[in-house]
């Protein structure tokens, strides 16, 4: 139930004709992930649903108080466009985890079972990337967001042992990538994007089939292993 939901939820907000009805479409999308989540045997999967209720609450406010604050102000000055796409456009790159609004996402990612992170990683990351395609604009916002999702994911990778910390970090530079994309082909972005859900179903598969959490552990397999050497 609360699959299908969610799944209903990220088509409402891609395919929505107002900026309200995306919104809820987000709302539905959030709330059906958090019993997802609560319900793994993880025993940090409660902590991590809880942070991920919090920033994406607060990322959904923003875009609230944004859409409203538009609607308001578009018949008398110009003068807020900007700012509030700013702060729309930040609320998204939010819930999708981009750097600088990354903070949250290794985190909770950590907390996770496999199957949620996979969901995560890909779905999750939709209807951000469709509502920022359709409000994309190459400004200096997005800029400052691409560079600073390719730096910062390269950075913090380095010293990382646990595989889902990587896969999230990996996770935060390919949206820098796909955003990039954005300034040149906005249709070039999906192409990119189902590459690499098919690279990280294929991943997560694997470290679930040998329940590999460390990078210490897919060594250690990897040498033992033969089968896994195929890969």
């Amino acid at each position: 139930l609360f699959f299908n939901t969610m799944m209903m939820g990220t088509l409402i907000s891609i395919s929505s004709f107002s900026w309200l009805t995306m919104w809820m479409g987000l709302e539905i999308n959030m709330l059906s992930f958090i019993p997802l989540m609560s319900k793994s045997n993880n025993s940090n999967s409660s902590e991590a649903a809880l942070k991920y209720f919090i920033v994406q609450a607060i990322s959904s406010m923003f875009i609230l108080f944004s859409v409203l604050f538009t609607l308001i102000l578009s018949e008398y000055t110009e003068m807020m466009k900007t700012p509030l796409e700013i702060i729309f456009n930040s609320a998204l790159l939010t819930k999708m985890g981009a750097a600088p609004f990354h903070f949250w996402f290794p985190e909770i990612i950590e907390g996770l079972s496999w199957m949620n992170t996979l969901i995560l990683l890909t779905w999750q990351k939709i209807a951000p990337m469709v509502l920022i395609m359709y409000n994309f604009s190459s400004s200096l916002f997005f800029l400052m967001g691409i560079i600073s999702s390719m730096l910062i994911s390269g950075l913090q990778s380095w010293n990382q042992t646990s595989i889902k910390k990587i896969l999230a970090f990996s996770s935060i530079n390919h949206i820098g990538w796909m955003l990039s994309m954005l300034m040149f082909n906005q249709s070039m972005w999906l192409f990119y994007f189902s590459f690499y859900v098919f690279i990280t179903t294929l991943l997560i598969l694997i470290f679930k089939k040998f329940e590999i959490s460390t990078v210490q552990m897919f060594f250690s397999i990897l040498n033992s292993n033969k089968s896994v050497k195929m890969f």
